[in-house]
């Protein structure tokens, strides 16, 4: 039995990887080629789970819908700078304890156990508490789980970079992205399938849903086949954390790809701005409906896409989101700005945002899978650590930024971050090839 379940996983991987003869194993070991086909899967099963579930709580869509459901609108403003920032700071003294253990694996299940843990307390704080107090506990739970968050970040690049050969990782996050994307499509539908908002139980239902999708991702995960790899002895951690920060001084490819990336921060702040212009037209929940199938079917339609050609230049994939995101911004912000070129069809805009969300998986892909084929071993680690600290930081002065220059012009934001993405994807095009 256990040849036959290998023979399957076998076969199965060798139609995803499309391999025919022999497999194609670089930068890993003999021993660790030989597990590929089981460790590929039980990742890409963990990833849809986990990814699954980040799309039933999204920040810009469900969670801020039950904020205002629980009586809490004014605190809609901190979700997103919360979970994206709350996990990438802390990441330099994460990767430090990290790097101080053979076996990376256990890192990811703490933390998928942790974000079950919490979003069961959001479920908890909307069942047993009203309004603003429901509110600040929905905010304290999303805290904990962006820190859960930040060790499953820096764990999953460095195990797949041991357990998954180069030219598979990029179709791996793009695999696991559709599948979840297709899941929440049909999640969608039903959810808006009335026309009307869903209900308060259904809130709390989908948090218990959510909460399995990461307990059942961490056993999942927790099943995964790692070789010992390298440590980097048993210093304090928060001492090699911020020694780590000279590689920005002393890694020119290194700092330029962190440039890049803070330039590129344009596709995920845009996005918020695209859902106020529209809803300063009209309020539904169709609107809101269309918004989260938008983002939905665009991880559906295009990670795999990005995922097969990241696997073969992912600064190709890095140029293009950019591209595209860059185009989509300066066009909407232009469309409210300039006089008479006034958007009155307000399901333009899930359209926009629907392809800013393509150019975002893009860019996202692109530049996880660039940092993971760009080195290896403890670097690798260290890389991963370091840029998700100083991004983070920068995200939260970015965002800041942009929350005040939206109070005089959301289509003035819009232009700035298209800007960036400008300039963002320009430096790209200076970005080496890796593959």
């Amino acid at each position: 039995m256990p040849e036959h379940k290998s023979s399957t996983a076998d076969q199965l991987y060798s139609l995803i990887a499309n391999e025919e003869d022999a497999r194609v194993c670089r930068d890993i070991s003999d021993d660790a080629c030989r597990e590929v086909p089981g460790n590929f899967f039980l990742i890409l099963g963990s990833l849809i789970l986990t990814k699954l579930g980040d799309l039933l709580i999204s920040p810009k869509t469900v969670l801020a819908w039950l904020l205002g459901a629980v009586g809490a609108p004014a605190l809609v403003a901190w979700l997103v700078p919360i979970r994206e920032s709350g996990s990438l700071i802390p990441q330099m003294v994460i990767g430090a304890w990290m790097r101080r253990k053979p076996v990376r694996k256990w890192f990811w299940v703490l933390g998928s156990f942790g974000q079950a843990a919490c979003v069961a307390a959001m479920g908890a704080s909307v069942w047993f508490l009203e309004g603003y107090a429901a509110g600040y506990g929905i905010i304290a739970a999303l805290i904990v789980f962006s820190l859960a968050r930040g060790f499953c970040s820096v764990a999953i690049k460095d195990v797949q970079g041991k357990c998954v050969p180069k030219t598979r990782r990029g179709r791996l996050s793009g695999l696991a992205t559709t599948i979840s994307g297709m899941a929440t499509v049909g999640l969608t539908i039903v959810l808006f399938h009335d026309r009307g908002d869903p209900s308060f139980l259904f809130y709390i239902l989908l948090l218990a849903f959510a909460t399995a999708l990461w307990l059942i991702a961490g056993g999942l995960f927790s099943g995964v086949k790692e070789e010992a790899g390298e440590t980097g002895g048993g210093g304090n951690a928060m001492k090699k954390a911020f020694s780590s920060l000279s590689l920005l001084r002393d890694d020119p490819p290194f700092r330029h790809f962190v440039i890049t990336r803070a330039l590129l921060l344009c596709s995920a702040l845009a996005a918020p701005y695209f859902v106020l212009l529209a809803q300063r037209q009209e309020e539904s929940g169709w609107l809101l409906g269309a918004f989260l199938l938008g983002s939905s079917l665009a991880s559906s339609v295009s990670a795999s896409v990005w995922g097969w050609m990241a696997d073969r230049s992912s600064r190709q994939v890095l140029i293009l989101g950019a591209a595209i995101a860059t185009t989509v911004c300066l066009v909407i912000g232009a469309m409210n700005v300039v006089p008479g070129l006034e958007i009155t069809w307000v399901w333009f805009y899930p359209g926009a945002f629907f392809v800013l969300s393509i150019a975002h998986a893009g860019v996202r892909l692109g530049r996880k899978t660039y940092l993971v084929d760009m080195t290896g071993g403890n670097k690798r680690t260290d890389y991963t650590a370091v840029s998700n600290t100083v991004i983070g930081v920068l995200l939260l002065i970015a965002g800041g930024l942009s929350a005040l220059a939206a109070l005089i012009s959301n289509g003035a934001v819009i232009i700035f971050l298209g800007l960036m993405g400008l300039a963002g994807t320009i430096s790209a095009l200076r970005m080496k090839e890796v593959e």
